[in-house]
C-alpha cells in the first residue's frame, strides 16, 4: 500500500450520533472510517445477545465477514439499580416499536417516579469488538456512573444524555457537551483500550 493510503474501519452502525462520537474518540489514528450507511445493501444484524459484549461481537464478526475488512461493532446502553439494571440490553428500543430518545427517557421517568435521587444510581456501559476477515481481533469494556435526574436538561450528546447525571459536576452528560463526556464517558473508556489495538493492528497491514 501507498504512504497516503489509509486502512479502513467499518464501525457496524447507522445511527449517525453514535458514529460521530466513535470518529471523535478515533481521531489521530491513521483510519478511514465507515459506517454501514456507506454500503448500499448491508446484512441486518440481528441484535439477539443477552450482554453488551454478545451485541457488540455479533456486529463486528457479521460485518468484518460481509466486508473483509476491519469492524468495530460496539454495543452500549444505560443500567439503572432501581429496576434491576433495566434497560440494559434494550436501552435503544425500551419505549417499544416506535422508540425514540424522548420516549426512551419519559418510559424511564415514569418507571422511577418517587424515587428519592440517591435510589437512581446508574451505570453507562459500553463494550466493543474489533474483528476481521479471519474472525474476532479484540474485545473491551467500559463503564461510568451516575444518577438519573428528574427531568431531562440540555442538548448535547444522544439517548439517555439529558438525564444521566455525573455526580462530580451535579450536571447531566447533555449539560457538560461532548468534550467534557469524551474525557469520562463509557464509550470511552472502551475505545481507548481499542486504540492501543488498532495501532498495533496498522503496523502489521499497512
Amino acid at each position: 500500500m501507498g504512504r497516503n493510503v489509509r486502512l479502513e474501519l467499518v464501525v457496524a452502525t447507522k445511527n449517525k450520533k453514535k458514529l460521530g462520537e466513535i470518529k471523535d474518540l478515533l481521531k489521530g489514528l491513521k483510519v478511514k472510517v465507515t459506517s454501514l450507511a456507506d454500503y448500499a445493501h448491508p446484512p441486518r444484524i440481528i441484535e439477539n445477545g443477552e450482554t453488551f459484549k454478545e451485541n457488540a461481537r455479533i456486529k463486528a464478526l457479521k460485518i468484518s465477514a460481509y466486508t473483509g475488512k476491519l469492524t468495530l461493532g460496539e454495543d452500549s446502553g444505560l443500567e439503572v439499580a432501581a429496576l434491576n439494571n433495566a434497560p440494559g440490553v434494550r436501552s435503544s428500543r425500551f419505549s417499544g416499536k416506535n422508540k425514540s430518545d424522548k420516549q426512551n427517557n419519559l418510559k424511564l421517568l415514569r418507571l422511577l417516579e418517587g424515587f428519592p435521587l440517591k435510589e437512581r444510581k446508574a451505570r453507562y456501559r459500553c463494550s466493543v469488538a474489533l474483528a476481521d476477515k479471519k474472525g474476532l481481533v479484540f474485545e473491551a469494556e467500559g463503564g461510568c456512573s451516575g444518577l438519573i435526574g428528574f427531568k431531562e436538561k440540555g442538548y448535547s450528546g444522544f439517548g439517555y444524555d439529558p438525564l444521566f447525571i455525573i455526580p462530580k459536576y451535579k450536571k447531566t452528560f447533555a449539560q457538560l457537551g461532548l468534550k467534557v463526556k469524551h474525557k469520562m464517558s463509557h464509550r470511552y473508556r472502551a475505545l481507548k483500550k481499542l486504540r492501543k489495538v488498532i495501532s498495533a493492528y496498522l503496523k502489521n497491514n499497512l
